[in-house]
């Protein structure tokens, strides 16, 4: 590990010559509210907003060195590794061919052509991401190309271990806890093994998304396995499957250890750091802050530094985050009721809302020779107890009605 570690050291000095290590920040807000010393290390503001352009680089920058490899880099990505794979391609002056699913956002599209200029081709291939890498990989291969994998590759985990590197030289001594997010494991596995040597004290916790806890299935079945589904929304840690070399340094995890994230949660702390602190923060950049309360008391009089990894985020889907944090604080319901069809019955309903509560969506479906109609209502309110004396005032006045809000099927297709 020793070795390792003097990796980890020469790839945070190349990186120099890219840019300035990135900001350690003592969050006074976050801090006060634990009572600990909580640090940020904002990876959020690599010149791709993103900690991937480390290990992009690292992997690049030896396969240059070492002549074996083709002017030709392959990836395959429908985000932060293929902006990092981009800029890199610029700065080495190299080609790259970048894959992305046909399903990529246009503005991931455009960023990733920005960074890499004259130097890149992009292909639009496949719905789905693994279809993308099948096809990225044929072209490799028939290319005689050299594949840039997103995290299970040693020289990619090295590159992400100069997060450790800077840490340590910021803070100038070693936190007691580090919190990591969890996706492929590039970052978990480059972090560990360099403070493992360098600050043999430092704990660590680890944070998945709920719907994509690929390490934690590996951890359960000793070895990797792959997730037969996964929820897209925190898409820089939807992984299905955790790297298999990845996981291979990361194996004696204690399971507690790894914490789980509800997606819809991480959009409170999203619109936590954009409204308090002015921090635009992706779904998987927010992991490491939004399991805070989970672990308040392991925490509190301690130094702790969470991995902000990435600020990609799309504003057109700002609508979407706040709409699944208010539903998560029960904020914001949707209920299907059963609406008398006779003069008088809407009214009757407004006057059951009390002054804190408004109608976000209303959508009444008038049937003729039927006695009630179906009306689908969302309600917006200030404090959550206000359903429950929505719904009890409902319940007496004998109203019919369904809450849909946690329904997923349902909810997904009508809301």
């Amino acid at each position: 590990m020793d070795d390792f570690a003097a990796r980890a050291r020469a790839a945070t000095v190349a990186l120099r010559d890219l840019f300035p290590e990135t900001p350690l920040q003592r969050n006074a807000h976050l801090s006060t509210r634990y009572g600990a010393e909580i640090w940020l290390k904002r990876e959020d503001l690599t010149p791709v907003r993103s900690y991937k352009l480390r290990g992009a680089v690292t992997a690049m920058r030896h396969a240059l060195a070492d002549g074996s490899a083709q002017p030709l880099f392959v990836c395959a990505s429908a985000g932060n590794h293929a902006q990092g794979v981009a800029f890199a391609c610029q700065h080495f002056g190299v080609r790259g061919a970048i894959f992305m699913p046909v399903t990529t956002p246009q503005q991931k599209i455009d960023k990733t052509r920005t960074f890499g200029g004259d130097f890149v081709e992009i292909f639009l291939t496949g719905d789905y991401f693994d279809q993308t890498l099948e096809s990225a990989r044929a072209f490799c291969a028939k290319k005689d190309a050299r594949f840039l994998a997103p995290f299970d590759d040693p020289q990619v985990i090295e590159g992400q271990a100069s997060v450790a590197v800077e840490i340590l030289e910021q803070l100038g001594a070693a936190p007691d806890v580090v919190v990591l997010p969890v996706g492929g494991g590039g970052l978990a596995a480059g972090v560990t093994g360099y403070l493992g040597s360098a600050a043999p004290k430092t704990e660590f916790r680890f944070v998945e998304p709920a719907g994509g806890a690929s390490f934690s299935a590996a951890l359960k079945a000793g070895e990797p396995v792959t997730l037969k589904r996964v929820n897209s929304f925190v898409d820089g840690a939807a992984v299905a499957r955790i790297g298999e070399l990845t996981f291979g340094r990361l194996r004696r995890t204690d399971p507690s250890n790894v914490l789980l994230a509800p997606e819809d949660r991480i959009c409170i702390t999203m619109l936590e750091m954009l409204n308090v602190e002015g921090i635009v923060l992706e779904p998987a950049g927010a992991l490491s802050v939004d399991v805070l309360p989970q672990i308040a008391e392991e925490i509190r009089g301690r130094t702790v530094v969470c991995v902000t990894s990435g600020g990609n985020f799309d504003f057109e889907r700002l609508p979407e985050v706040k709409e699944r944090a208010q539903r998560f604080a029960g904020l914001k319901k949707y209920f299907i009721l059963r609406m008398p069809q006779r003069p008088g019955a809407l009214r009757e309903f407004l006057t059951m809302l009390g002054p804190e509560d408004d109608i976000a969506r209303f959508e009444y479906l008038k049937k003729s020779a039927r006695n009630f109609g179906s009306v689908l209502i969302g309600i917006e309110t200030r404090h959550a107890e206000n359903f429950t004396r929505l719904t009890g005032t409902l319940d007496e006045a004998g109203f019919s009605y369904r809450d849909i809000t946690d329904d997923e099927a349902l909810a997904e297709f009508m809301i």
